[in-house]
């Protein structure tokens, strides 16, 4: 079983992997939901990520279709103890409900907790910077949450370095409590960004690092290699524009010969990886079967060389 890694300072521990729940209530039936949620629990993972806006996007969903699916399951399992739950607040979910004033906060946070059926909500993050407002405001937010004991720890999606740092420092400043954990972008063919911009201040603060679109929205399973590929899934055409190029398939053929020295996949060199990166705590996956569930979970034993980094990294 994989050793549980500390998500910054929080004292949240989490196994080396996460699942995403955005494909629950879209790509995923509650059926389906149930059996990856299962299985991943039964891999030995315990960090479940979703957010008040999934699936938003879907024609006819209004946002928390993931959260209702999960709290179900937390239900019907009696798991709530067993598991980690991240969820976030402030994505548009509709015109009247966005943002991270401290009036939406305390309001959006009642609506997650009934969904997920749960008092509490372990890691409850900003899932975007909401830069009309000063940092402190949703800081404010939280801290009045944490003393109410509806949230454990904070953390931070989708902001700049330095609004990350400002939000730091405010919390120093004022007795706020701190964003724990930050949620970027990245994998190993999104790189640039979050190297040079985020790791320097994760690494200096001790924050905990999970991100998101680790698999690059199923580019580096290998699923997607030319243009016809991208019919295979409704999310191709995205991954077509931006991935299927010469560096992704550059990318592609190191993964390839790295999974063929393992005896393992693609999406699992991916992952193992992200998972051995400096400064990352666990990427975050999400799968559509257990049995896709319980492949990504194998990436948590696969040891990466220095050789096998450097040709996936193209040194």
């Amino acid at each position: 079983m994989a050793t549980k890694r500390e998500l910054g300072h929080s004292g949240l521990h989490i196994a080396p992997l996460v699942l995403g729940g955005n494909v629950f209530g879209w790509t995923a039936d509650e059926k389906t939901s149930f059996a990856v949620l299962d299985a991943f629990v039964a891999g030995g993972g315990n960090a479940i990520d979703t957010a008040d806006g999934y699936s938003v996007w879907v024609p006819g969903h209004v946002g928390g279709e993931s959260e209702t699916i999960i709290g179900k399951w937390l239900r019907q399992r009696g798991r709530r103890d067993d598991v980690v739950i991240a969820t976030k607040v402030g994505w548009e979910v509709n015109a009247e409900n966005k943002g991270l004033s401290k009036a939406y906060i305390m309001r959006a946070v009642e609506g997650s907790l009934r969904r997920l059926q749960t008092d509490y909500i372990d890691l409850y993050q900003s899932h975007k910077d909401d830069e009309s407002l000063p940092v402190t405001e949703p800081l404010e937010a939280y801290a009045q949450l944490i003393k109410e004991g509806k949230v454990r720890a904070i953390g931070a999606s989708n902001f700049s370095p330095q609004r990350l740092q400002a939000a730091l420092d405010a919390a120093h400043t004022h007795g706020l409590p701190r964003y724990e954990s930050l949620q970027p972008l990245y994998n190993l063919y999104d790189r640039e960004a979050f190297e040079h911009d985020d790791l320097p201040l994760v690494q200096a603060s001790g924050i905990g690092v999970i991100p998101y679109y680790g698999l690059a929205a199923g580019f580096l399973t290998g699923k997607y290699r030319q243009e016809a590929d991208l019919q295979k899934s409704p999310r191709g055409a995205g991954v077509g524009n931006k991935y299927l190029n010469d560096k992704g398939l550059r990318l592609l053929k190191a993964l390839d010969a790295v999974a063929q020295r393992h005896g393992v996949n693609q999406a699992q060199v991916a992952l193992a990886w992200l998972m051995q990166a400096p400064g990352i705590t666990a990427p975050i996956a999400s799968s559509t079967s257990p049995e896709q569930v319980q492949e990504l979970l194998k990436a948590m034993e696969v040891q990466l060389t220095p050789q096998d980094v450097q040709e996936l990294q193209g040194k």
